[in-house]
């Protein structure tokens, strides 16, 4: 029996490209996963060049390289700094991001991640982290219920659905991904079921997981991280991320909030690689479905 496939790597040519390896360099991915990406970073890097793999989720750790050059860090990319601060790294070459939940979430039913199968109500990247999804459905109020369903999942009907989740588990306790669907399923469109159940189950998980703090965290302390010429590859999988990495190119701020010199020449610690948002092809997307929704930005940092 073939093993499960932890994760397929995202737009890997293109990522291996933006990132302009040096053979000496060293990089940072800050979400391993499955390792793909980093496998093809280490591919191209020399006997002194160095590789840090950073995941929150032990499970990880499995599929850690076995090679002296690189360095497993069961850690959430927030605290990218500190842990690189350990190490004695005070720069690097190029940091890669790539944001998107890997098959592994989704294949273990038991984690909670997918509609497609009734589990408990989890969705922690970190299985030791002390909130889940369980915890946000039966404990926040109507009004941040709805908040968390329109900003993150961005639902038409949240509110409706955010009063049907209060009103179920005045009976009992929603504990399982079944008990969810089955509260906010009124609302939902049948011929568009799987595309909303999607989007409620992504907007739990990003509030469970706090993925729009940490990725602001990471955007604000790579400045701090690459040195003159360094890359940041990111790749995003919903408008909120693409939007908060946009600006972040852009202006070297999340806020989007562009700075201008005396003669009104943009200050901005970064330089757009690709102006074009990169997007899987049509060979990817057929080969891996989960790649449709996938972007890439490239940016270089500026000796100012």
């Amino acid at each position: 029996m073939q093993p499960a496939i932890y994760h397929i790597p995202a737009l890997l040519d293109e990522c291996i490209e933006g990132l302009n390896i040096r053979p000496d360099g060293t990089y940072v991915d800050v979400t391993f996963g499955g390792g793909g990406h980093s496998r093809a970073i280490m591919s191209h890097l020399g006997s002194g060049g160095r590789l840090y793999g950073l995941d929150q989720d032990m499970d990880a750790y499995a599929n850690r390289l076995d090679d002296s050059r690189f360095t497993f860090v069961h850690s959430n990319f927030a605290f990218l700094r500190n842990f690189m601060r350990y190490y004695g790294v005070n720069q690097v070459d190029g940091i890669l991001a790539d944001l998107g939940v890997s098959f592994h979430h989704f294949d273990e039913a038991e984690r909670g991640f997918s509609f497609r199968a009734d589990a408990p109500l989890d969705m922690r990247m970190n299985r030791l982290a002390s909130t889940d999804a369980a915890q946000v459905v039966n404990t926040y109020d109507e009004a941040r219920l709805a908040q968390v369903l329109y900003l993150y999942g961005e639902l038409k009907q949240s509110r409706r659905m955010a009063a049907a989740l209060v009103k179920a588990r005045a009976s009992q306790p929603l504990i399982t991904t079944g008990q969810l669907i089955e509260a906010v399923k009124p609302f939902i469109k049948p011929a568009q079921e799987k595309k909303e159940l999607a989007q409620v189950f992504q907007a739990l998980r990003i509030e469970v997981n706090h993925e729009m703090d940490v990725l602001r965290r990471l955007l604000e302390q790579s400045l701090g991280l690459l040195r003159p010429g360094g890359r940041l590859v990111v790749i995003t999988y919903h408008s909120l991320e693409d939007r908060l990495v946009k600006n972040f190119v852009r202006s070297g701020n999340v806020e989007g909030r562009v700075e201008k010199d005396f003669y009104g020449r943009v200050n901005a610690p970064l330089r757009a690689v690709n102006n074009k948002v990169i997007v899987p092809s049509d060979d990817e997307i057929q080969a891996n479905p989960r790649s449709r929704s996938a972007k890439l930005r490239i940016a270089e940092r500026i000796d100012m």
